[in-house]
């Protein structure tokens, strides 16, 4: 099977020296890229800026820096994909000007516009196949399950990877995480707590079973 992983963060720069980012890891798109490896899928990861080493076996390994390059490279692989996992905390808002040099610090506040970045989850989910796969994840401080849901439907995702992020032990940086599997047929999946590359294993193995 031919499976497109996304991970990590993205960096939307606000001058040469600063940009907007998160606290992704992309500790849990990794495991989930090495896991499909050592299933004997064909990989490829598309990877924001992380630093961690690359897994084994990829297929192919593409290093992306901003959400407007990870939309043009998730959109130009999807159509090849069986199964497209999307992990990565892409950036929902970019500064709406780049500054050329660095902003100097001024003795008042400093107010930033904002603009949106593409949402790659519905872009894909729109022109998705009956014959693709497409998964993502919820990461959430509250609500967890009823915000799942609803991304799940609105991005005509087939799975999505609920868990709850701000807490010791699951989520962003950690070794450890928290995942419920939430299905579009209404399945639900709890796969409790323990080390991400554990989960990605399972998570793998539900993806890819034949039904």
């Amino acid at each position: 099977m031919k499976i497109l992983i996304n991970a990590g963060p993205t960096r939307e720069s606000i001058d040469p020296v600063r940009f907007i980012s998160n606290h992704s890891s992309g500790k849990m798109g990794y495991a989930l890229a090495q896991a499909a490896v050592d299933a004997g899928h064909e990989v490829t990861l598309v990877s924001g800026p992380v630093t961690l080493q690359e897994p084994s076996g990829l297929t192919d390994f593409i290093r992306i820096t901003t959400a407007a390059e990870m939309a043009d490279v998730m959109k130009r692989l999807f159509a090849s994909a069986d199964l497209t996992i999307l992990c990565a905390a892409v950036a929902d808002y970019r500064p709406k000007i780049i500054a050329s040099s660095k902003l100097k610090k001024t003795a008042g506040d400093m107010f930033l516009e904002l603009e949106r970045t593409e949402d790659i989850a519905l872009s894909l989910g729109k022109v998705k196949r009956p014959d693709q796969m497409l998964v993502g994840f919820a990461a959430e401080t509250d609500n967890v399950e009823f915000n799942a849901l609803k991304k799940l439907e609105a991005k005509n995702f087939d799975w999505i990877a609920a868990n709850r992020v701000g807490i010791p032990g699951s989520g962003f940086a950690s070794d450890t995480n928290m995942i419920k599997l939430y299905c579009s047929d209404g399945r639900m999946l709890d796969l409790g707590c323990s080390a991400k590359l554990e989960l990605a294993r399972v998570m793998i193995r539900t993806l890819t079973e034949k039904k």
